[in-house]
């Protein structure tokens, strides 16, 4: 009898220490499930602060000058990926007279680092793109010609032209070539952008222009358009010319630009529009 009692009371003993152990189990998983709940991270719906993220002013914005358009090898391709090119040594010849209306700019015939236009004047009563205050400068003449064609543009055919790039120093150059080497690898760097010392706008005699229909960017296909046809058709009647014409690369040195102009005066302007030929061409064969 004695036995069992002492087996009732163990197995009371035993029942009620296991409901303990629930009860203690229960509860250590309920503050565990409270505590997880407090220390989740913050949904969609709550603000995360965020460090800003520094922008990087760039000095013509030129990813936006990358051209796009019918005359790029291999246009789907990241050009960065392209292999380098073998680069050509080239005898590379100082101006002599950079101030000089007809001067030859190109990858042969450098303009010296110091050199500076005299007669540099901002570009006013003419719609611009760019808010650069270096860039929104031609020489007197080229910019008087430059707003007479802008206004016959628009008399004529109701065009309204933009100015987006003019005269850029070397350093300004040096700094926009080094972009495109960055962003484009060295090989198409060359075939779009000027080396410092190589660039017409340093002369301050060329613009990069363009219109609404671009959204006012710089592409090849602004020869497609009605205001770039005129352009091309007109630009001598004021002194310029349409400087890279197409399927002219192994020359000039440049693909396509149909949106780039260099002030000649009317006279020779209009000597080279009719003839067809590159200045360069054209200079190699009236020397």
């Amino acid at each position: 009898m004695k036995n069992t009692k002492k087996y009732k009371k163990r197995r009371l003993f035993i029942t009620m220490a296991a409901m303990v152990l629930i009860l203690v189990a229960v509860v250590i998983y309920v503050e565990g499930r409270l505590k997880d709940e407090t220390e989740l991270p913050p949904t969609a719906e709550e603000p995360v602060n965020e460090e800003p993220v520094e922008e990087v002013p760039d000095i013509e914005n030129p990813v936006d000058e990358v051209p796009g358009g019918e005359n790029k090898d291999n246009e789907n391709e990241n050009p960065a990926e392209k292999p380098q090119e073998p680069s050509t040594p080239v005898d590379i010849n100082m101006v002599e007279d950079p101030a000089a209306i007809d001067a030859l700019v190109n990858k042969k015939n450098n303009l010296s680092s110091t050199y500076v236009p005299e007669d540099l004047v901002k570009l006013e009563g003419i719609p611009t793109v760019l808010e650069n205050p270096e860039i929104n400068q031609l020489r007197e003449t080229a910019y008087i010609a430059l707003k007479d064609m802008f206004q016959a543009a628009a008399d004529e055919e109701g065009y309204e032209l933009h100015a987006r790039s003019g005269y850029r120093s070397y350093g300004t150059q040096k700094d926009l070539y080094n972009s495109y080497v960055k962003n484009h690898g060295q090989a198409a760097a060359d075939k779009y952008s000027a080396k410092p010392g190589q660039s017409e706008h340093q002369t301050g005699l060329s613009m990069d222009i363009t219109c609404a229909a671009m959204n006012f960017q710089l592409d090849d296909t602004f020869g497609n358009t009605d205001e770039g046809k005129w352009v091309s058709e007109n630009a001598h009647r004021f002194g310029f010319i349409v400087r890279y014409p197409k399927n002219k690369e192994d020359i000039t040195g440049y693909f396509y630009e149909p949106w780039h102009i260099r002030y000649l005066g009317v006279e020779l302007a209009t000597k080279v529009y009719e003839s067809g030929l590159t200045l360069e061409e054209y200079m190699e064969s009236n020397m």
